[in-house]
């Protein structure tokens, strides 16, 4: 069954006061239709917190949790230890060519939290079973360059293993999963070869509907992977909404821009909002999608490509793919600040010369 974005709650009218709440609850409610109203009116929820905490994934656990709290209950704090707390921290090494390097012991990293180092307690560098979101964008802007972009999907799952699971999303007007999580290769590659270009385009929102879709992953490696060109003119989330959503999310973002536009601008009729009848996008708004793709990569953790033709993007899909096989997870307990509630800013850096590493920069801790 296809989940599509406007399979949504039917909201009570709002009145007075509550006026401003409603319209922020109805547009959650569009892309997280299992949030309960008692949840966002008591922002309390009960759930248990492991003691292992991956580098980015709690405040989103607490924020959208979908345990429903009555709405007359005291909002009490969400379960959370300090004191055997660590954190793990996913980390892809290449050289300058963006080949992706093996074989690295813990020895070969420092680690700064706050600008404070930090004791590797743990390390692995084994190749492990992954679960990738696809968010493939197969709206109009995309008419020349879906072809090449299906040839992306095709190298990716050539590299897959017998464990790997894949969820699928398309971008066009309204967000769609296309499929959930699967290990059926061939029931993900149908899907993708029979999708048309066509619509408008809502990349903020798919991206933000795939990191909560992210949440239902099984495999310890989790990643999201932005087939796209970039541009965005129809989403109702902000790029700083879905930046945070990221920040929080135990996801590395890797993204893949697609066509020679090196400002991601789509080429051809002029762009229009249909419930905006005459009146143009904003141009300065369908420019900004290339540049925040590459800052989810950057900010995760993840690989950022720009593939011009069908050799470069398949090159891109198979580094990719490597990278996110031959990651290294580092594991500390943050000595220092604490972890009460703010922006941990994290530093990973090689002691080998010559080196490029990717790794998240920081965590918000509830």
């Amino acid at each position: 069954m296809f989940m599509t974005f406007s399979e949504t709650r039917r909201c009570p009218k709002p009145i007075g006061a509550i006026r401003m709440f409603y319209r922020r609850f109805c547009r959650l409610q569009s892309l997280n239709s299992f949030m309960p109203f008692s949840s966002l009116l008591s922002h309390t929820v009960s759930m248990r917190v492991p003691t292992v905490l991956r580098i980015s994934g709690l405040a989103l656990l607490v924020l959208l949790a979908r345990d429903e709290v009555p709405a007359q209950s005291a909002p009490r704090p969400a379960a959370f230890r300090t004191n055997a707390q660590m954190v793990l921290v996913p980390v892809t090494v290449t050289d300058h060519n963006g080949k992706t390097i093996e074989g690295l012991r813990a020895e070969d990293f420092k680690v700064f939290e706050d600008q404070i180092p930090q004791q590797i307690a743990s390390f692995t560098g084994e190749d492990a079973p992954c679960s990738v979101g696809l968010v493939l964008d197969i709206s109009g802007s995309m008419r020349d360059t879906l072809g090449a972009a299906k040839s992306v999907t095709e190298s990716f799952f050539r590299t897959a293993n017998s464990d790997d699971e894949f969820l699928l999303l398309t971008v066009s007007t309204q967000p769609e999963v296309t499929q959930g999580f699967s290990r059926d290769i061939a029931a993900l590659e149908e899907n993708i070869e029979t999708a048309k270009p066509g619509g408008m385009t809502a990349l903020i929102d798919t991206a933000y509907l795939g990191l909560n879709g992210m949440r239902k992953a099984k495999q310890p490696r989790r990643a999201l992977l932005i087939l796209s060109d970039g541009m965005d003119n129809y989403s109702r989330y902000s790029k700083s909404e879905l930046m945070r959503a990221a920040l929080e999310a135990d996801v590395q973002v890797y993204t893949i821009i697609m066509g020679n536009s090196s400002d991601g601008t789509a080429t051809g009729a002029a762009l229009f909002r249909p419930s905006l009848v005459g009146k143009p996008i904003d141009q300065a708004r369908s420019h900004v999608g290339p540049n925040l793709l590459e800052e989810l990569s950057d900010r995760t953790g993840g690989l950022h490509f720009r593939a011009r033709n069908d050799a470069e993007a398949k090159e891109a899909a198979i580094k990719a793919a490597r990278a996110l096989r031959n990651e290294y997870i580092i594991g500390y307990q943050p000595t220092g600040s604490g972890l009460s509630g703010k922006w941990h800013r994290v530093h990973v850096k090689s002691t080998v010369p010559k080196v490029n590493v990717y790794a998240r920069n920081g965590y918000y801790a509830p």
